[in-house]
């Protein structure tokens, strides 16, 4: 009787220790999911405040080489002013005070998911049928505000900083050599389904940046409108 009755006590116990270690095991997975979903938009923002804090300056007129370039240099070079390559000089968008240097894709389709799904892996969009860089009207070019990066691949989170822009700040798109140097006049945040941005008609050059607001959501988005020439 007294072995039967240890023998149930011991299964009860491992019992309890394999439910206690699944639990565990759960926790601390969901944890470590959480971190990593958010972790890209975190180093995002770090990164940001990091250079705001050591007071880098991102420049395409000059500076520290950005291929040698790394966060922790700062703590030697307070100050420093970060030489920005243009990641395309046939189609490539540079907004310095957020240190943004990405290229961009021409004429992708709004309305076909996996078509601008693919070619945001690669940078950023420019929607087909608005105006090209310098021309008079809309140039419109989205890119993802995401926290999903193991999906949507290095570019998931290269718009997450737009929030960040305000009025007068200075974005540049290059194109075809030609560097188009645009200055915000409007940050604003619209419903999801709203497609008045894109939409809009200019007689004068204009461009538009547009992002998911929050990031990795569709609720709202980001819209930056900037004027060539102001």
């Amino acid at each position: 009787m007294r072995y039967l009755l240890a023998d149930r006590r011991r299964r009860e116990r491992l019992t309890y220790i394999l439910f206690q270690t699944v639990a565990n095991f759960l926790i601390i997975g969901g944890i470590a999911l959480t971190f990593l979903a958010f972790w890209p938009q975190v180093k995002v923002e770090l990164g940001y405040w990091w250079g705001r804090l050591n007071k880098v300056r991102y420049s395409l007129e000059g500076g520290v080489d950005d291929k040698s370039y790394s966060p922790f240099s700062l703590l030697a070079h307070r100050g420093a002013t970060i030489k920005v390559t243009p990641a395309s000089r046939d189609f490539g968008l540079v907004i310095e005070k957020i240190g943004l240097n990405i290229p961009v894709v021409p004429n992708v389709s709004v309305a076909d998911d996996q078509q601008y799904n693919e070619s945001l892996r690669f940078g950023a969009a420019h929607a087909i049928g608005t105006s090209l860089p310098g021309q008079v009207g809309n140039t419109y070019i989205f890119a993802h505000s995401s926290l999903n990066f193991w999906d949507l691949g290095k570019y998931a989170t290269a718009f997450n900083l737009l929030r960040k822009l305000s009025a007068g700040d200075i974005i540049h798109i290059f194109y075809k050599g030609v560097n188009f140097t645009y200055r915000v006049i409007d940050v604003t945040v619209v419903p999801g389904f709203d497609t008045y941005p894109l939409t809009r008609v200019f007689e004068y050059p204009v461009l538009t940046l547009q992002t998911c607001y929050p990031p990795g959501t569709s609720f709202s988005r980001l819209i930056v409108t900037a004027a060539m020439g102001n």
